[in-house]
């Protein structure tokens, strides 16, 4: 039988038509000799009935949850209507039935809501992915997917392809590499970017290019993680920042637009790193709410106490109606604080017109009235360096906007964090690194070979709701420049010609202006699909743990395997 409607088609004006269905059996039930069975497509679910009576009332019988059934019937009215289904004024009145695939009674719940482990979740992915619930997120990804694609096809951009295996370019994440069985003792590598490639293309001539990129990273994973994931990678030939910013600004409205019909707020906020890290204490700061962190310095420094003297940040959060708040759940946000490297928590909270707290012993009537607190408002006070002040703050700014119900739902706010210092210098390396990649272009060379420290670059982060959703750059294209930055991080010749040789010649040729940007492809997905874990809009993902559940990966190999690598495994 060829089936004639999808099982969320089917409403009160199909009644008396002979329609054939197929998919899976979600629920099955016997009341009082009518059986009703609950059919389920991707798009939806439509009720079966089978009379008593019935030539097929026998095989009905056998049908259990997640048997694949092909049926036709007669489309009629419900006596018990269901007014959440879009089905739910009809029923089908089965006339044939035939059972395409039996299923043993499945390890998980599969309905929106289940009880499964998320391990469970991942073993069984295949099951876990016929929940409605997983197959919207599924059917997203495809539609933002399409809505990204369509915009820059419109914009004039091709789609092109580049190698997955590559050459090992180590600066920064660590590479996942693979043995070469032509040639022993060498390995290829999975790209963490595409990065060389799209600007060869440029190079090339194609002036307009992007991809939808698998890029592998082997580092240590979080919820918004993933050690294998996709990039719309974007390149073009002579831009500047502004206009791959105002490109991307047009693809994310228009996705927005087509698949959530949200209108998105355009041209998005510009942002200053030193701002973000100032008054969020993060280069990605979720702008949906204010609790802005503000400088202390001066009122806390002419305070004779250990915990002032030498500091040369104070800054705080100020939080109205969280003077309730009680010892116990201050010292929680404490130990919050100093995981992320605060030295301190010290508070001051107003309640009835008494200020109090752990540091009112150190201060003058004088000094806590110039705070200006007001009845309900507490003030969260972090003193130390400059960069754990502000991530120490960061984290409590969204911990307390979390508790305190500060976040608007079904907001988008985005906007561009630029002015980024170009390089970071480590101290325990005595060298610099790039803050993003080695092919940024800085903002002023000359101040780049006089004043590395002070060097600034052509780049700029899309930030949504609090999360990094893409980065990029205006790129290098003069080869001096390339070099100045290369002798800058401290590559000899032989390091530059071995990791990058190729494309330094490849420079020599002719190379226009050009930069990009890469969209976090299961990033955007996750935020516009609300879920707070990357896993759910990946397909088939890996645990934190980086293992494939499903597949048993990663694993042992045969034996006769690494002796064709001439490859040896032993305990180090």
């Amino acid at each position: 039988m060829k089936y004639t409607h999808h099982n969320n088609e089917l409403n009160h004006q199909h009644i008396n038509q002979e329609v054939y269905l197929k998919g899976w059996v979600a629920k099955n039930r016997n009341l009082g000799g009518l059986l009703f069975l609950d059919l389920r497509d991707r798009f939806g679910i439509t009720q079966l009935v089978v009379k008593p009576g019935n030539q097929f009332y026998d095989t009905a019988l056998k049908v259990k949850n997640e048997f694949v059934i092909e049926v036709k019937g007669t489309v009629i009215e419900r006596e018990s209507k269901n007014k959440n289904m879009n089905t739910g004024d009809i029923e089908v009145e089965v006339k044939e039935l035939v059972i395409l695939s039996s299923s043993e009674t499945p390890p998980i719940i599969i309905a929106n809501e289940t009880d499964a482990l998320e391990e469970t979740r991942l073993k069984y992915r295949y099951l876990d992915l016929r929940r409605p619930v997983m197959q919207n997120y599924m059917v997203k990804r495809h539609e933002i997917t399409q809505a990204i694609r369509s915009t820059l096809v419109e914009e004039g951009f091709y789609e092109l392809e580049t190698p997955i295996l590559g050459k090992s370019t180590p600066e920064g994440a660590r590479d996942y590499l693979v043995p070469s069985r032509l040639y022993p003792g060498s390995f290829y590598a999975l790209p963490q970017s595409p990065q060389i490639y799209k600007q060869l293309f440029m190079i090339a001539g194609f002036e307009k290019y992007f991809q939808i990129a698998r890029c592998f990273r082997d580092e240590d994973l979080r919820a918004d993680r993933q050690p294998e994931f996709t990039q719309v990678d974007i390149e073009a030939s002579f831009v500047n920042e502004e206009d791959v910013q105002t490109l991307i600004e047009k693809v994310m409205v228009k996705t927005f637009k087509k698949v959530l019909n949200v209108d998105v707020e355009s041209p998005f906020i510009r942002m200053s790193f030193h701002e973000a890290m100032e008054k969020y204490g993060t280069d990605k700061p979720d702008i949906r709410y204010e609790l802005l962190i503000n400088d202390y310095t001066k009122i806390f420094q002419k305070i004779e106490s250990p915990l002032f003297i030498g500091k040369s940040y104070i800054k705080g959060i100020l939080l109205d109606n969280g003077g309730h708040l009680s010892r116990k759940r201050i010292d929680g946000l404490s130990a919050l604080v100093k995981k992320n490297h605060g030295e301190a928590l010290l508070y001051l909270k107003k309640s009835d017109g008494v200020i109090s707290g752990s540091i009112t012993k150190l201060m003058t009537e004088e000094q806590m009235n110039s705070l200006n607190l007001v009845d309900g408002q507490i003030l969260f006070i972090v003193p130390g360096e400059f960069e754990n002040v502000a991530s120490s703050l960061g984290a409590l700014r969204i911990e307390l906007a979390n508790e305190f119900n500060l976040i608007p739902e079904n907001t988008y706010k985005f906007l561009w964090v630029v002015g980024w210092p170009l390089l970071e210098y480590s101290e325990e390396e005595q060298r610099y690194y790039a803050k993003h990649h080695p092919f940024t272009a800085p903002v002023d060379p000359e101040v780049l070979k006089n004043n590395p420290k002070k060097a600034m670059a052509k780049a700029y982060d899309i930030v949504l709701n609090g999360y990094e959703i893409g980065g990029g750059s205006i790129r290098i294209h003069n080869q001096n420049v390339q070099q100045l930055m290369f002798d800058t991080l401290g590559l000899s010749k032989e390091e530059i010609k071995h990791r990058f040789g190729f494309f330094v010649d490849a420079l020599k040729y002719g190379t226009p202006p050009h930069g990009g940007l890469a969209l976090g492809l299961d990033r955007v997905v996750m935020l516009m699909t609300g879920t707070a874990n990357i896993k759910d809009v990946v397909a088939f993902p890996k645990t934190q743990s980086a293992k494939d559940m499903m597949m048993q990966a990663p694993s042992d190999v045969d034996a006769n395997q690494l002796d064709e690598l001439q490859i040896k495994v032993g305990k180090i």
